[in-house]
């Protein structure tokens, strides 16, 4: 399954953020809309980074709720790994678990256009393998 037939499962739309917002902004943005990353973008448009809840946790482990007076650029993951809704499932996940990250962006001729995480994947995987496993079934029983 390619990630635009997951794309087409999933809300339109990303969630970003700006650089120059504190990471207790990005957080309350996190809290409310449930998700678990946010791509830092000025324009909304062009990604220069990633910011997860995992990234927010671990800087307050090591400093303490100061780290959240921080700004985002600060705190970023700035060397983004990203796919294109060409990219299969199977690398996706790969890519993911091989990185431990949970989200990707997708971009698209240097746009955002989406974000997946390691969820949306997985559930395309399961569905791909159940579809299998049927037409197997299928063959088996003479259908």
């Amino acid at each position: 399954m390619l990630v635009s037939q997951i794309l087409k499962t999933k809300a339109p739309g990303v969630y970003t953020i700006a650089p120059d917002k504190t990471v207790a902004e990005a957080a309350v943005l996190l809290s409310e809309r449930r998700i678990g990353a946010l791509i830092v973008s000025t324009d909304g448009k062009k990604a220069l980074g990633i910011l997860s809840e995992r990234d927010i946790v671990r800087e307050l482990g090591r400093n303490g709720p100061e780290s959240l007076t921080r700004r985002v650029d600060e705190m970023m993951t700035a060397k983004l790994v990203t796919c294109t809704s060409g990219d299969k499932n199977t690398d996706v996940m790969s890519r993911m678990t091989e990185g431990r990250f949970r989200h990707m962006p997708v971009i698209e001729q240097g746009q955002i256009v989406a974000m997946v995480t390691l969820g949306d994947v997985v559930k395309a995987r399961l569905q791909e393998l159940s579809a299998e496993k049927a037409a197997l079934e299928g063959m088996i029983m003479g259908h």
